[in-house]
């Protein structure tokens, strides 16, 4: 059976043109949802937003910077100007330029990495918050498997994932009594922007529909694949395994 939790939820994806958060507006789109998709790329906006359409789906494309709160403000006015409220906000756009801490020759790559994973979200929540309090509406936020522990390469990527964490995490606490609920999502390695399928790989397909899933139950977490928990419970008790398995799977990947 069909699960139409989304039918008619006025729902806002940034990071919409591509990967995870373009099979999001897919999968959302096959249960009648109402979009408003933000990213820079206008042209995969648009070839996101007609997939949805002929899914069912309704779709507004908003082009957004994410780094100018002023752009985020405007995402969440346009959405509100064409579909009268705001039900989900999902939080999905980001950038993961990959260099060791000590081979970084610009310090403003790491500005760049935060003002995109972390005040974007920020920026986006704060103005639509006010709409989702109305609505008793959901918050989803996509971090990473570097949200919940430090990966080699990825320093910066992995400091502001952590942000995101923190950020929502309190938010969570804070909106407890309102009605908003707070998912956060922590995805390992996803069949995205050229990788393939393969071990410790997770096809994009069975990314978004364990989001939507646990999106749609309003679900604290989830982190993905699942397995990924029991390292991260064992870690508690061997603090050197992360650091052991993050060195292998970086190595295995050759990323």
């Amino acid at each position: 059976m069909r699960n139409f939790t989304f039918r008619e939820n006025v729902i806002i994806i940034t990071g919409a043109s591509r990967g995870i958060g373009r099979e999001l507006a897919l999968q959302l789109a096959d249960q009648g949802a109402w979009l408003a998709l933000a990213a820079r790329n206008v042209e995969m906006l648009e070839e996101t937003a007609d997939g949805c359409r002929q899914r069912g789906g309704k779709a507004l494309v908003v082009p957004t910077d994410l780094t100018d709160q002023s752009q985020c403000a405007r995402l969440i006015e346009q959405t509100v100007a064409t579909y009268g409220r705001i039900d989900t906000l999902v939080n999905n756009a980001g950038i993961a330029p990959r260099a060791r801490f000590d081979q970084i020759q610009d310090l403003g790559l790491i500005e760049q990495i935060m003002r995109v994973n972390y005040m974007g979200s920020v920026y986006c929540t704060y103005y639509a918050l006010p709409h989702l309090k109305k609505t008793r509406g959901r918050i989803v936020g996509i971090s990473s498997a570097s949200g919940k522990w430090g990966l080699p390469r990825v320093s910066a990527y992995a400091a502001s994932k952590h942000a995101m964490a923190g950020f929502f995490d309190s938010l969570r606490v804070e909106l407890s009594e309102e009605g908003v609920s707070v998912t956060m999502v922590y995805p390992s390695y996803v069949a995205t922007r050229g990788r393939q399928v393969g071990r410790g790989i997770m096809p994009v397909e069975t990314c978004a529909r364990l989001i939507v899933k646990v999106a749609a139950q309003r679900k604290r977490e989830i982190i993905l694949p699942p397995y990924l928990k029991m390292v991260l419970w064992l870690s508690t008790l061997v603090p050197g395994i992360v650091d052991f398995y993050a060195r292998r799977v970086m190595k295995r990947l050759e990323i």
